[in-house]
């Protein structure tokens, strides 16, 4: 046989089987878009887990549960969901991994995700365009790509927020925060609420990111928190007391396990806070309830206590779709913001036409142009269009600054008294820049 009729035939064979292959799967539909009702909407959740660092199970877990309700009701306007999950590793070559995956399975959104390496992962999305939708909000990068969309603000309105509630309590303020770039906006941004009540700025104590032994931060806080001056004490009784914000995601816990002990050394009980996601109902469980070291404990959060009815829907939702999953936990703000991501996402969805191809950019040009997207009291109503930006400086993406302020009370984080939800976005306009 000759070289050209030898070629002919292996064509013809590989013709042959490609084309049964895809008739025994059903070819036609390009993976991750839609051409109408019981074709496949792919998309992916990242996040890191099982690291020395900051860890967030939660958050593919509770992207799984809800890939199965949702597909249990016959999926989004008839289109089924695949959610692919990705181990970040909380390093830049993971998140750049996960991303690349998004990009290799045709995703047509990275939904409800955590990473503080907003720069590996945004460029590769970006290229694709591919939106970023509801990210925990701890890169800087989320709050700047304009394939970006945040349902909170993120680090930049919890500090804001932090100085807030502690301005008006506190003579002085130290922050114990990662020696890291994303821990380097923190003390900026938490003396923006610290200014707005009028109160100086904190002490910046930092610390390495996966350290175990936290007893010279300890010392170093509970020295610069000794108190207020004699004479700022005549003038406002009600800021004698020095206070200790930690921001250290899963390490917070270890923290303030050495300073509950160099406190008790030295005989005193500074005021301790933190914020959402470093500080959370299964912490304060876990440590013992009512007799918890972080009760009286300040905290600021972006969404309403964890058991407002208001998450009754994704509690309902995590009960009988999360089996096998130890996980996903209600409680957990990392679980709560990929719910909210997600149900931004199917909103976002059934915009579409019923016969309609959805694809990745289609589905950021929906979020540019919609109008306000509801997500059921969680936050407020949300939407990404250019008047909806807001001018603050290292973060133009932020479009919902609102923090609540809650307080551990026998065991249970609560809203704290007298202090009502805040929008701290004008706090941040009035900021320096922090990214």
């Amino acid at each position: 046989m000759t070289d050209w009729r030898r070629a002919a035939t292996l064509s013809r064979t590989f013709l042959a089987t490609a084309m049964g292959a895809c008739l025994a799967v059903g070819c036609g539909a390009v993976p991750g878009g839609s051409g109408g009702p019981g074709d496949t909407l792919t998309v992916m959740t990242f996040a890191p887990e099982g690291t020395k660092a900051t860890n967030m199970p939660g958050m593919t877990a509770m992207a799984k549960a809800y890939e199965r309700w949702v597909n249990s009701k016959g999926g989004i306007n008839g289109r089924k969901l695949r959610v692919l999950t990705c181990n970040e590793h909380n390093t830049p070559a993971g998140a750049a991994d996960c991303a690349r995956k998004a990009i290799s399975e045709k995703a047509i959104a990275v939904v409800g995700s955590y990473s503080q390496h907003g720069r590996a992962f945004m460029a590769p999305l970006e290229a694709e365009g591919i939106p970023f939708i509801g990210g925990y909000g701890v890169s800087s990068e989320e709050f700047q790509s304009t394939l970006s969309y945040p349902v909170n603000g993120g680090q930049p309105v919890l500090l804001a927020g932090a100085g807030h509630q502690l301005g008006r309590a506190c003579g002085q303020v130290s922050i114990v925060r990662p020696d890291t770039l994303a821990g380097d906006s923190m003390p900026v941004l938490l003396n923006a609420g610290l200014k707005a009540n009028k109160a100086p700025e904190a002490s910046d104590i930092r610390a390495a990111e996966d350290t175990a032994d936290f007893s010279s931060q300890a010392r170093e806080a509970l020295a610069d928190t000794a108190g207020a001056s004699a004479k700022d004490k005549d003038k406002d009784k009600e800021k004698e007391k020095g206070c200790v914000t930690a921001v250290l995601g899963e390490r917070t816990e270890t923290f303030f396990d050495a300073f509950r002990r160099a406190a008790a050394e030295k005989q005193r009980k500074p005021q301790i806070s933190s914020v959402l996601g470093s500080v959370s109902q299964a912490l304060v469980n876990r440590t013992g309830g009512k007799e918890s070291p972080f009760e009286g404990a300040y905290l600021t959060s972006w969404y309403p206590v964890s058991n407002d009815p208001l998450w009754d829907p994704m509690r309902k939702v995590i009960s009988e779709h999360s089996f096998g999953d130890d996980g996903v936990d209600p409680d957990d703000s990392g679980a709560q913001t990929t719910w909210i991501a997600y149900t931004v996402l199917g909103e976002v969805v059934k915009r579409f036409k019923d016969d309609e191809d959805i694809t990745a950019r289609k589905v950021a040009r929906m979020l540019n142009q919609s109008e306000k997207i509801q997500t059921g009291g969680l936050t407020p109503d949300l939407s990404w269009r250019y008047q909806d930006m807001r001018a603050v400086a290292g973060f133009p993406r932020i479009v919902n600054g609102q923090v609540t302020f809650q307080i551990v009370q026998s065991g249970r984080l609560v809203t704290q008294p007298g202090e009502d939800s805040m929008d701290m976005t004008p706090t941040l306009e009035q900021a320096p820049r922090a990214a």
